[in-house]
């Protein structure tokens, strides 16, 4: 059976925190893997409520340098620090992350008992055999990214037919996820009659940015999409203004883009007692929509 993914959303909120939203943060986790997108002020206490150890974080990814996305992450590393964290703790963000992320470190007078890699990143930055991670520029008046994350297709046997057949399982389990045909008790079985192709999974995140055609073909069949809905359609103005998304755009997005799931987060305290305004907005155009309130979860 295939590994899920699990999403949980620390905090939702946009540049001002309420008392129901932190500031944003998403934790996703696939396997041994851990990421943190974004690290919100607030967001090492969101671990505690959800029962999370930090400890398990593996790379965090940065969208830009905005306070409401980044003003935990001293708190966090300090916190990593104080609990034996032993990994490589990876950093990704856009342009000028490294520089910022030395500056803020010293300021704060960080002593590292870990080993931190700072990357900035565009395109396919980080794959292994199960998986990779891209990032593509965004528009926010300052380097800002989205990114998905990707597991990739994967051959798999149908081990009913191989039972049917009565072929035991062994050494040339391998050649037929290689998709080699295989001789056995010379008879030749076709690597095509014995597999499957399991499709992978895509989620994409698009935080704080102003509306742009390189959205929709970074995120095409995400199978969730997590995007800002900062402002609803009667402030579209304002959102260009101030280079942001509003719910109908994200999900003129998620329907443009053939993605199944949209969530929308980064939510305005403006909205906070009547979402119904937002997300009303978004099922007109893509009935899949959903709005996260903080430690919500997802599984795909």
């Amino acid at each position: 059976m295939a590994s899920k993914i699990n999403l949980i959303f620390l905090g939702t909120a946009s540049q001002i925190p309420t008392v129901k939203r932190n500031h944003f943060a998403t934790l996703l986790s696939y396997k041994d893997e851990n990421i943190l997108i974004d690290c919100g002020e607030g967001t090492q206490r969101q671990f505690r409520k959800a029962k999370l150890n930090p400890c398990k974080t593996t790379r965090i990814l940065i969208t830009h340098i905005h306070g409401d996305h980044i003003f935990g992450l001293p708190g966090f590393l300090s916190t990593l620090n104080h609990s034996d964290y032993s990994k490589t703790l990876y950093i990704y963000g856009p342009k000028g992350t490294k520089n910022f992320l030395d500056n803020f470190l010293d300021l704060s007078s960080f002593e590292r008992n870990f080993k931190i890699e700072v990357k900035e990143v565009s395109g396919k930055f980080f794959e292994n055999k199960d998986f990779y991670l891209e990032a593509e520029k965004m528009e926010h008046g300052v380097p800002c990214n989205a990114y998905s994350f990707v597991i990739k297709d994967k051959l798999r046997i149908d081990k009913k037919k191989l039972s049917k057949l009565k072929l035991p399982f062994g050494r040339h389990l391998q050649e037929l996820k290689e998709g080699k045909d295989i001789i056995f008790e010379k008879r030749r079985y076709k690597a095509k009659d014995l597999t499957y192709l399991e499709k992978g999974k895509k989620v994409s995140f698009v935080l704080d940015t102003l509306i742009n055609n390189k959205i929709v073909p970074f995120v095409r069949n995400s199978n969730l999409l997590v995007c800002e809905s900062s402002f609803g359609e009667e402030l579209k103005d304002q959102a260009k203004k101030y280079l942001h998304l509003t719910s109908k755009q994200a999900a003129e997005i998620a329907k443009k883009s053939g993605s199944k799931k949209l969530v929308l987060t980064h939510i305005s305290q403006r909205y906070e007692k009547n979402l119904k305004v937002i997300l009303n907005q978004a099922k007109k155009v893509f009935r899949n929509s959903f709005i996260v309130e903080d430690l919500d979860v997802f599984e795909i």
